[in-house]
């Protein structure tokens, strides 16, 4: 007799036992089931840590992000506080600079050229920027305050060169400067009209007006802006009360309109002495200073030859 041979079993049989009770549970799974179960699970668990690990990774960027928007701000910042410090810098050049052309008109020595100048001209603005554009953006900002900083150091490399120069100059003329007219002759008051062509305020007509007016309170004092003789102190016609200095080197200044002479002629002057009273006497459409400066005969723009304050 053949014995018939014994098919393997299939299924899986498991058994589950509560601790609770006594009941069990049985359950029987065939092979491919079983797969098709585990292949649903890792699939699963696969999704269920990618979209885990891709929410981690959001929070992440989203927290460095932050991170750096507060650090490019912190830094705009800065780059906003160098830039105010450097226009400042480049403000007090510019003054420097004022003060350079006039101590070279003292000196008598040519002025620097302006393309020369221009040279060391530079300025950018820092704006926020879109946090796209970060990195660009903070490199274009970091190189145009790189720029900025190079034009000033330019011309403040030119600006000790000039000093230099000009300080040889004065060391070796010194005695020639105290008469060349170098401060303003009344402190108060306003420029009004400067010098070079203007509207003559009687008649209309257009005039080459010779010096400044300052607009001053009647009683204000005058300085003399350089040693020197008094050569006139009298009566002139429009100008009135009229006091005319004699500098020396071709230099001669004219004060009119005055109230009232402290100097007489011919006598001796020093810079900073005081000759006279503003007023308003002879042609004059109210209380106020006209002001000329000569040099050899050829009248001259009193602004280039002003300082700042007193130089005694």
């Amino acid at each position: 007799m053949l014995r018939r041979k014994k098919r393997p079993n299939k299924y899986h049989n498991y058994i589950i036992v509560s601790e609770r009770d006594s009941d069990l549970r049985h359950f029987h799974f065939s092979h491919k089931r079983l797969l098709r179960i585990l292949g649903i699970s890792i699939v699963f668990i696969s999704v269920t840590l990618f979209l885990s690990a891709d929410a981690l990774t959001g929070l992440l960027y989203k927290a460095k992000l932050k991170d750096l928007r507060d650090n490019y701000e912190r830094l705009t910042e800065t780059l906003v506080d160098l830039q105010t410090q450097l226009e400042d810098v480049s403000g007090q050049v510019g003054t420097i600079e004022k003060k350079d052309q006039a101590i070279r008109t003292y000196t008598g020595l040519p002025q620097i050229d302006r393309d020369v100048r221009k040279m060391g001209v530079g300025g950018t603005v820092i704006r926020k920027t879109n946090m796209n554009d970060i990195a660009s953006d903070f490199t274009d900002k970091i190189s145009e305050l790189g720029l900025d900083v190079d034009a000033i150091s330019r011309r403040v490399k030119l600006e000790l060169q000039s000093y230099n120069t000009m300080f040889d100059k004065v060391r070796n003329h010194a005695d020639n400067l105290k008469v060349i007219p170098s401060i303003r002759p009344v402190q108060e008051g306003f420029l009004g009209s400067g010098f070079g062509y203007r509207e003559d305020p009687f008649n209309g007509k257009v005039r080459y007006h010779y010096g400044l007016d300052f607009a001053v309170n009647t009683g204000t004092k005058i300085y003399a802006p350089a040693d020197g003789k008094v050569k006139f102190a009298g009566d002139q016609g429009g100008f009135g009360k009229v006091i005319k200095i004699d500098h020396g080197n071709g230099y001669r200044t004219i004060y009119a309109h005055l109230s009232k002479f402290i100097v007489k002629r011919g006598q001796d002057l020093k810079r900073g002495e005081l000759i006279a009273i503003t007023g308003n006497t002879g042609r004059s459409d109210g209380p106020h200073l006209h002001y000329e400066v000569h040099q050899y005969g050829a009248p001259k723009n009193p602004l280039d030859y002003f300082f700042s304050g007193y130089l005694k």
